[in-house]
C-alpha cells in the first residue's frame, strides 16, 4: 500500500523579500499564500503607522471592514482602541498596528450571510509569524502592547494567558528580539461584554501602564 505524502509545512517565510523597510514588506504580504486563509479572504492586511513607532499594538487578525478595506484597526472594535488610547494618552501617531495573522478567518451559515470570525489555529498563526517578525525587526518599538489572547499565544506561545499577565509589564524574547511588553484584552471582547463600560476601563487602565512604561 503506497504511503502518502505528507503536507507542505505552512509558512510564509518563502514569500518575505530579501531587503527593504515596511513599503517592501507590505507589498510582498499582499502576494503571500503561506497558507490557506488567502484563498476566501479578499486581501492581505498589513500593518500601519509610524516606521519607528515607540509602540507596536498586535491584535489577532483582521475583521470584515479591515479585510474589505485593506487597513488594520478600522471596524468598531479599532474606533474603541483609538478612543481608549486617547484616553491612557498613547499618541496614535507614535503607534504602529498590525495583527498576528494577516488573512480574514470566517465561517458563514449560508453563502449571503455575514461573515463570521474564526479564531485562526495555531498552525497558521506560525505559518503567518514571519511577516509580524518582520514587522517587529523594522520598526524596532519600545515596547508591545498585545491585544488578547491570540495575538499572546502567537508571540509568546501557546500557554500564554492574558488574563494572568494583562495590565503588567513583561520581558521576553520574541522572534529572537528581547521585548517589553503590556498584554490586554482586545478590544473587540471589551464590545462584547456584558459590562462594557467596566471592560473599557479595564482596557485603557492596561495601556495606561503603557503609557507610563514609555514616559
Amino acid at each position: 500500500m503506497a504511503t502518502k505524502a505528507p503536507e507542505a509545512a505552512y509558512s510564509a517565510e518563502p514569500f518575505l523579500p530579501e531587503r527593504g523597510g515596511l513599503s517592501s514588506l507590505r507589498k510582498a504580504a499582499a502576494e503571500c499564500r503561506g497558507c490557506p486563509l488567502h484563498r476566501a479572504a479578499t486581501q492581505t492586511v498589513f500593518g500601519a503607522g509610524a516606521a519607528h513607532a515607540r509602540v507596536m499594538l498586535v491584535g489577532e487578525q483582521p475583521g470584515d471592514q479591515e479585510d474589505r478595506q485593506g487597513k488594520p484597526f478600522v471596524g468598531p472594535a479599532g474606533k474603541l482602541l483609538d478612543r481608549a488610547l486617547a484616553e491612557a494618552r498613547l499618541d496614535p501617531a507614535d503607534a504602529y498596528v498590525t495583527n498576528a495573522v494577516k488573512h480574514f478567518k470566517f465561517t458563514r451559515a449560508e453563502p449571503r450571510k455575514r461573515r463570521i470570525h474564526k479564531a485562526p489555529s495555531l498552525r497558521e498563526m506560525t505559518a503567518c509569524g514571519p511577516w509580524p517578525a518582520a514587522e517587529l525587526a523594522v520598526v524596532e518599538p519600545e515596547l508591545i502592547v498585545v491585544l488578547g489572547a491570540t495575538a499572546g499565544k502567537a508571540l509568546l506561545g501557546s500557554s500564554f494567558r492574558v488574563t494572568q499577565v494583562r495590565g503588567t509589564v513583561l520581558e521576553e524574547e520574541i522572534h529572537g528580539r528581547r521585548e517589553r511588553l503590556v498584554p490586554t484584552v482586545h478590544p473587540s471582547a471589551v464590545l462584547r461584554a456584558d459590562d462594557r463600560e467596566a471592560a473599557y476601563r479595564g482596557l485603557v487602565s492596561d495601556l495606561e501602564v503603557a503609557a507610563r512604561a514609555l514616559s
